[in-house]
């Protein structure tokens, strides 16, 4: 692809790989009934490695040109984006429902745009300002079809202070992430920002695992656990990343973080279709008029900004 086409294809690819992390819930939610939220975590880095490891040898030579400001980035990315902000998300199960948790996620996007324009000075487009708002509002409408915030499973809205303060640290450490990540593509390679990224992640979480005593008895650790963790770390970990960062690169961190949007999207759909008891009454398909609603708004509000991202790109380069 040329590289007009791959600007309009960059946040596109974004939004389908902010998709796949939410395939991760019917697993993820096993998971947490019997193992701590730092090693379930552990666990998905590890098996990344396997993956991400080989790669970044092969991409060593790259390492040299990194500057110490992007290493800094890097270890930021690796330890507060990769392993802390996925620790609080899963940990925030515990203390309030996921409906409390996906729905905190909303302010992420204010805190990359933020971000951006310090750091990147990225200047907001006027389109881009109208098209955001209406994705930002039809990922709401999709988590909330009534708009008053409430579950419709039968779970009680549970806005609990430790549990939505978890949230929203996961949503901040993800949001710096995405502008921090778009910093260090200027020089590295999508590959190789992946691996360290998992890398990093990982020598931080086995410390955090040994220092507060999370390794559970091999015993405790059943065949069923180790698939579910393997089918979380390729589907919503290593190969969703390397599709991330790849259209990361030619796309703004103000409208990556609108396209990370379809995490929430996507785990609606999910939870509807693939958890158990999750299906509402009077849903039509799986879920309500309002959710469709919501879809078909950020749907098109992702296909606008695409277009924003080519006129912003372009004319930056200009």
């Amino acid at each position: 692809m040329n590289t007009r086409r791959m600007i309009i294809w960059g946040p596109l690819l974004v939004f389908f790989a902010a998709m796949l992390w939410a395939t991760d819930a019917p697993f993820r939610t096993h998971l947490t009934q019997g193992l701590s939220s730092n090693f379930i975590v552990f666990g998905e880095h590890l098996m990344s490695c396997l993956i991400a490891v080989p790669i970044l040898l092969f991409n060593w030579g790259q390492l040299k040109n990194i500057s110490r400001r992007e290493w800094v980035a890097i270890v930021f990315i690796g330890v507060c984006g990769s392993a802390l902000a996925a620790v609080a998300f899963t940990e925030s199960f515990h203390y309030v429902n996921p409906s409390v948790s996906i729905v905190l996620q909303k302010v992420q996007p204010l805190i990359a745009i933020l971000l951006a324009a310090w750091l990147l000075r990225e200047t907001m487009h006027r389109n881009f300002w109208v098209w955001a708002m209406i994705a930002i509002f039809g990922a709401y409408l999709v988590s909330f079809p009534g708009l008053v915030p409430h579950s419709y499973a039968g779970e009680t809205f549970n806005p609990n202070l430790i549990g939505a303060s978890l949230a929203l640290l996961a949503a901040v450490l993800w949001g710096a992430s995405t502008v921090f990540g778009k910093y260090v593509l200027r020089t590295a390679a999508f590959q190789t920002l992946t691996s360290l990224r998992f890398v990093v992640g990982l020598i931080f979480l086995t410390l955090l695992n040994t220092v507060q005593g999370t390794f559970p008895a091999r015993a405790d650790v059943t065949t069923t656990d180790i698939l579910f963790i393997i089918i979380i770390a390729l589907a919503s970990g290593v190969f969703s990343l390397f599709l991330y960062y790849y259209g990361l690169q030619f796309t703004r961190a103000s409208i990556a973080t609108i396209a990370e949007l379809g995490f929430p999207l996507a785990a609606v759909f999910v939870n509807a279709y693939f958890i158990p008891g999750n299906q509402a009454a009077g849903a039509y398909f799986g879920l309500y008029a309002g959710q469709w609603i919501g879809t078909l708004l950020l749907l098109a509000a992702m296909y606008m900004l695409s277009r924003v991202n080519v006129e912003e790109t372009i004319g930056s380069v200009a």
